[in-house]
């Protein structure tokens, strides 16, 4: 079952053949192959990017200062991300008075083998904001001079994190964007998730059931059209530069994807009739003074199992969703 929380809250380079050379800080020659298929990084170097991560978010959420965090998140966090600290400093200049450091626990590394950039790895941690869920994140980097970044942080319920195919080392395999033998290329599924939300023409089978597919869908339906307001949704895909999907084999054939998605809901009241009440978070991202109608952006992280084509099954699993309002305007 999935969740839907307001933040808790690169595009790769053509691989070349030509091998470089460095030396490493002990002095011995290593070669670097950008197509060679190698660990995207080691366990000890994922802990540390974890460590510095906690430590910025913390510190971001405490002093509501974007820059404490701006070089440790991107993609879809980060627009998340730079939206609530944004309306948070408007409300609170002096900061969060009263802040709650955030704890990873019971950390699990999920470190795949890859060619080429961005490398990424994957991270899954017991957490004390929300007892029932685990945070599952996405660490990416475009080059090794970087620092890594979480693009993606996502929730799943208890028990619900897919069991990951390994080898014999312990290290995972990604899964190319553009991979067949899936029931949807991890490249084409926020299209699909996009078009499947739409009200008026949406649905289908694609999808397993659950809260962020049939549910969400029906809420959608209905809200279209009430008495004195008018709901328009309009969904988009995002899926280039940090926004790009990222796919991990699962034990069972599939895999598991994240990606993102776009979103603007417009709603516009009738003569005589008011908007529903809006909080104050979103008044402070809110451009114009909404009398009439209010127009409402939001970007989305979703993290879906996608079975081995052609399986038995109930379609596509949005296991986690995790999205923030990144604008508002009023009319």
């Amino acid at each position: 079952m999935s969740k839907v929380m307001n933040r808790l809250g690169r595009p790769a380079a053509t691989a070349v053949a030509a091998v470089v050379l460095s030396l490493t800080a002990s002095g011995c020659m290593t070669v670097h192959g950008e197509l060679e298929i190698v660990p995207t990084t080691t366990k000890a170097q994922a802990a540390r990017a974890l460590d510095t991560f906690v430590s910025a978010y913390t510190k971001a959420e405490r002093t509501y200062d974007r820059s404490a965090d701006a070089a440790y998140v991107t993609g879809p966090l980060a627009a998340i991300d730079t939206a609530k600290l944004k309306a948070a400093r408007k409300l609170n200049p002096g900061g969060n008075k009263n802040p709650r450091p955030l704890k990873l626990t019971d950390v699990k590394y999920t470190i795949p083998k890859k060619a080429g950039w961005p490398r990424w790895f994957v991270v899954d941690a017991d957490n004390n904001r929300f007892p029932d869920y685990r945070w599952v994140m996405v660490f990416t980097r475009d080059d090794v001079s970087e620092p890594w970044a979480v693009s993606y942080l996502t929730l799943f319920r208890d028990g619900k994190v897919p069991r990951f195919k390994t080898d014999a080392d312990g290290f995972g395999q990604a899964v190319d964007n553009d991979a067949g033998g899936l029931a949807a290329k991890p490249s084409a599924l926020s299209r699909k998730y996009a078009d499947y939300l739409d009200p008026k023409s949406g649905g289908g089978d694609a999808f397993a059931k659950g809260a962020s597919t049939t549910e969400w869908l029906a809420a959608r339906k209905k809200n279209v059209s009430r008495p004195g307001l008018v709901t328009q949704y309009i969904d988009e895909p995002l899926t280039s530069g940090d926004y790009a999907p990222v796919a991990l084999r699962t034990a069972d054939g599939g895999a598991l994807v994240f990606f993102t998605t776009r979103r603007y809901v417009k709603q516009t009241a009738s003569p005589g009739s008011d908007l529903p009440a809006i909080n104050v978070g979103v008044k402070a991202l809110m451009k114009g003074d909404a009398k009439q109608s209010a127009m409402f952006g939001y970007v989305s992280n979703q993290a879906a199992l996608v079975p081995p084509k052609g399986s038995a099954g109930s379609g596509i699993d949005v296991l986690a969703r995790v999205e923030g309002i990144t604008s508002a305007e009023g009319s």
